[in-house]
This record gives structure tokens, C-alpha cells and sequence, in this order.
């Protein structure tokens, strides 16, 4: 009996040893933390790498620093590079980025985050894929519904640019590609793509009325539907209505502008 409670004072003694040199190690890791956030702030992303790659290695059951991690690698990406240093910024963010879903499957601005890497390498489906999770996690997300509408006009635009210019057509030329059978594959591959970019776009304003970014490519997309109209009348439905967008997108931003205004005339401090 002696050597039972002996043998159990040990273990909760080596317990006990155990929790607090892991309630030292979560304060070390919030304090990299704090630091990191302070040099992140400062723009001065290796330094925050360092603080928050600490962080975590102090605590990795801890989400929020391996959040900033990830994007303080996200921060030194620049999109279109493809140098091997920047591209391996985007695989670490990356990384990170899905070490965190494993903890936090829902977090928005992880699976945002993953999705803009796919957008911004070009990668439309993979891109697509995590959009759609992000709408999962957080349905009124507008950004998520209308950089899927900005796809659809990314996947489409070239082609119709390339069909019109090799019928002989101008790019300002008013009127459908004058190229038949070109305008018909078009349409058969084009149109599911164009309807569905007009829907999320549609919802994204749904959630805000005023996003006039949005606005601006149901006009684009409305003047890639004009493209693959089978006559005239067609192809002025479908310019028409995109006239209409602009011209709210020009008046949205007209009435967002004499808010700021009235605003900053009353000494108000005015937020974008």
C-alpha cells in the first residue's frame, strides 16, 4: 500500500511539473506572439515570421499564432511573380494555412486565404473549390461570391476577345462574334460559365446593395452574354442591361463619395 501512494505522489508531482512548464511555454508563446504582431504591424514581415514561427513551436496547439504566420508568409507574396523564393512564400502560407483548418475547420480567413492563393496563381478551379467552402463557413461572405463572378469573366474574356479579333471584328465593334460556328462552340462551353458568374455576383449584392465593384463586372460578364447573342436584337438585350449597371455602379459610387464628404465636413473621421 506504502509503495502505491508513493508510486502516485510521484506521478502527480511529475503532472503538476509537467503543467506548469506548459503554462510557461503558452506565456512565451503569447509573448512571440504580441512581438510578432508588433513587427507584422511595421510591415517588417521575416521578423514576424521569426516571432510567430517561436510562437507556435512553443505552443502548436495555439491557431492564432499559426494564423499569423501563415499570413506573414502571405504578406511577402506578390502575385504573378514566379520567382522560386516568392512561390515558396505562397507554399508555406499555404501550409500553415491547412494547419490551421485542421484546429479550426471553419476559420474564414484561413480558407479565404487559401483560396485568393489559388486566384492569384490562376489556379480558377482550385480557387473556385475553396470560395465555396468560404461561402459554406460564412454564407453573407460577399467577397467570396463576387471574386467567383470575377472568374467567370477571367475564364471567358480572353476567348471572346481572341474569337472577335479573328472574325476581323474591333474590340468596340457593337455586335455578336460575326464568326457562326466559332460563336456557338463559344456559347456551349461559355454560357453555364457566364450564368453562374452573374449568380454569385447577383448574391454578393445581395448582401451589400452598394458593392460596386460587383456591379462592374455584371457589366462585363452581361457584355460577354451580348458576345454569344444569335442576332442584333440579342446583342442589345444584353448590352443594354449592362448599361444599366454602370451607370448604378457610377451612381453608388457618386452617393458613397457625398457620404465621405458630408463626413469629413462635420470633422467626422471617415473609414473606406
Amino acid at each position: 500500500m506504502f509503495r502505491n501512494w508513493t508510486r502516485v505522489a510521484t506521478v502527480v508531482a511529475a503532472a503538476a511539473l509537467l503543467i506548469g512548464a506548459t503554462g510557461c511555454e503558452k506565456l512565451r508563446a503569447r509573448d512571440s506572439l504580441n512581438k510578432g504582431v508588433g513587427a507584422f504591424k511595421n510591415a517588417k514581415y521575416p521578423e514576424a515570421v521569426e516571432y510567430f514561427t517561436r510562437a507556435v513551436d512553443l505552443d502548436p496547439s495555439f491557431p492564432e499564432a499559426r494564423l499569423y504566420l501563415a499570413t506573414a508568409y502571405f504578406s511577402q507574396y506578390i502575385p504573378g511573380a514566379e520567382s522560386p523564393e516568392n512561390m515558396e512564400f505562397a507554399r508555406k502560407a499555404n501550409e500553415e494555412y491547412m494547419k490551421v483548418l485542421e484546429q479550426k475547420p471553419n476559420d474564414v480567413l484561413a480558407l479565404s486565404s487559401i483560396a485568393s492563393l489559388y486566384y492569384h496563381q490562376k489556379k480558377f478551379d482550385d480557387a473556385e473549390t475553396w470560395f465555396k467552402k468560404v461561402i459554406a463557413a460564412d454564407p453573407k461572405n460577399k467577397e467570396a461570391y463576387y471574386t467567383m463572378g470575377v472568374i467567370a469573366w477571367g475564364r471567358t474574356y480572353p476567348k471572346h476577345m481572341q474569337a472577335r479579333s479573328e472574325a476581323g471584328m474591333k474590340p468596340e465593334e457593337a455586335a455578336p462574334i460575326k464568326d457562326k460556328k466559332v460563336r456557338e462552340a463559344l456559347a456551349a462551353s461559355d454560357t453555364p460559365v457566364i450564368d453562374e458568374g452573374i449568380k454569385n455576383l447577383q448574391a454578393a449584392l445581395q448582401v451589400d446593395p452598394e458593392y460596386d465593384d460587383a456591379m462592374a463586372y455584371l457589366n462585363l460578364l452581361l457584355r460577354r452574354k451580348a458576345d454569344l447573342a444569335d442576332d442584333a436584337a440579342g446583342f442589345k438585350k444584353y448590352s443594354d442591361e449592362a448599361d444599366t449597371w454602370i451607370a448604378k455602379n457610377l451612381e453608388t459610387k457618386k452617393a458613397k463619395q457625398a457620404r465621405i464628404d458630408a463626413k469629413a465636413s462635420q470633422g467626422q473621421i471617415v473609414q473606406q
